[in-house]
């Protein structure tokens, strides 16, 4: 059986877009997984890697394309996994629908011919009120960006700014945190917080494609990107066409909101100013509120002009840095980074809903959702220097938890056997038969020595403090 011919171990653009990840035996992905099969098709023509001279990459179609390539893209999507989109199809299904159609859909890529399909449109209920609309490609489109991110990223990654740190190899939300610390520490403790309205679902198509175009010479390759930004959506069983913006939800969105908005991080560096981005949230650091209210005045007019998007006058605005927020956190009098304290009240919010005492789960199926919810939570908000806000509120969430198993043991009767087989003897027993609500009952001594702190981390509930590394 032919196997991808290997083309991108002599490319190190290629070489470096191949993601591996280490299996529980401890191969790497690219050992435990078998390149796609490829049982009828065609040897691919020799292509080079791509260089300067060629004209700005006039040939990356051909890349696009590689054995390698895709199958490094097979594995990418197969690894995140997702929803399918309007076919229906998933990312199981992914392997044997390429075994089987991979010449058609090769030959239709190198032609210049292949049409995307209309995604699919999901709205996602944000914290504040409203929703973000998601638009879900389907799994070989998926597939099909994946090759395109996985060819472009290493060409137009490099020409991004150091101050760009969203959806970059190597760089993440913490980065562009700690960027913004390093300039209030070096005292422009004035913020300029800008918001842009709604900006994956206005980003400008023409713009877009200038800018794309630019560097990309290869017809073949814009043909297919402008296609997929039109794609269209599908809105109960009817296509609607996409006059501009680049639908989140696909793996080349990142991508492309990048390219369009160095623009704005080239002009932010021409003015000489001190900013930190990650995609659409963009800070800008000052010393003095005149300085930011006429660097704010100044930016809404030009991206107003120069990207044609607007910047949202209600949530922009400028402050101090421990008045506002950014991606969560927000930088204290101190200089310390904390987490914002809309951070902290939607974490409330998260443990009142984990802690319900009506669900239909077990206790263990309760337990491993508040693990798996901590566990993540912490692994983003870790970054905090200043912990006092978060460890402030364990007590608070160990009486949630103990009132939720209250509830749950229904009755006097049940109670009294819980508490019985908790250990509890004795007059510290007659809180089974308490007429009192389960919030006060929950700081009574009684259920403090039945799930007492011990308690609940033997059986594993636990806290972000448990989690804690020192600092």
């Amino acid at each position: 059986m032919n196997r991808w011919k290997s083309s991108t171990n002599n490319d190190p653009k290629l070489r470096d877009a191949t993601t591996t990840v280490t299996t529980p035996n401890g191969q790497t992905s690219a050992q435990a997984e078998k390149p796609l099969p490829t049982e009828g098709v065609g040897r691919e023509p020799e292509v080079s890697a791509p260089t300067p001279q060629k004209a700005r990459f006039e040939d990356l179609m051909e890349h696009v394309v590689s054995r390698d390539n895709a199958t490094a893209a097979w594995r990418a999507v197969k690894r995140n996994g997702g929803a399918p989109g309007i076919d229906g199809m998933t990312t199981e299904q992914l392997r044997d629908h390429v075994r089987k159609h991979w010449e058609t859909i090769q030959a239709k890529l190198l032609n210049g011919t292949y049409v995307p399909t209309p995604v699919r449109r999901v709205e996602i209920p944000k914290p504040n009120g409203g929703v973000r609309m998601l638009g879900i490609p389907t799994v070989i489109d998926r597939w099909i960006q994946q090759m395109l991110l996985q060819v472009l990223q290493p060409i137009f990654d490099p020409t991004f700014s150091e101050q760009s740190h969203g959806f970059r190899p190597r760089r993440s939300a913490h980065d562009a945190v700690r960027a913004a610390q390093t300039y209030v520490r070096a005292g422009k403790n004035w913020v300029v917080d800008m918001d842009i309205t709604k900006f994956f679902d206005h980003v400008n198509h023409d713009i877009l494609m200038h800018r794309i175009g630019q560097t990309i010479r290869d017809k073949r390759v814009l043909r297919l990107i402008g296609r997929y930004l039109r794609a269209g959506v599908m809105i109960e069983g009817v296509v609607q066409a996409s006059e501009e913006g680049t639908p989140q939800g696909g793996p080349f969105s990142p991508l492309l909101a990048n390219i369009y908005l160095d623009a704005l991080d080239q002009e932010l560096v021409r003015r000489g100013l001190a900013f930190s981005r990650y995609a659409d949230d963009c800070n800008v650091y000052v010393s003095s509120e005149r300085a930011a209210q006429r660097v704010l005045t100044g930016l809404t007019d030009w991206i107003k002009r120069e990207l044609r998007l607007e910047v949202n006058a209600t949530k922009s605005g400028i402050g101090r840095p421990w008045e506002r927020k950014f991606l969560g956190f927000r930088i204290n009098l101190e200089g310390k980074i904390e987490a914002a304290p809309q951070s902290v009240e939607k974490f409330r919010n998260k443990v009142r809903e984990l802690w319900r005492s009506c669900q239909s789960q077990s206790s263990e199926r309760l337990r491993d959702a508040w693990r798996a919810y901590v566990r993540g939570w912490w692994n983003y908000f870790c970054l905090a220097e200043e912990r006092r806000n978060i460890f402030g509120l364990e007590g608070w969430i160990r009486r949630h938890i103990r009132k939720c198993f209250w509830l749950r043991w229904h009755d006097w009767r049940g109670r009294l056997r819980k508490l019985r087989s908790l250990g509890l003897r004795g007059r510290l027993l007659k809180v089974a038969h308490s007429s009192k609500g389960a919030w006060p009952i929950a700081a009574s001594p009684s259920l403090h020595t039945a799930l007492s702190n011990a308690v609940l981390r033997r059986y594993g509930f636990v806290m972000p403090s448990d989690l804690a590394a020192p600092i």
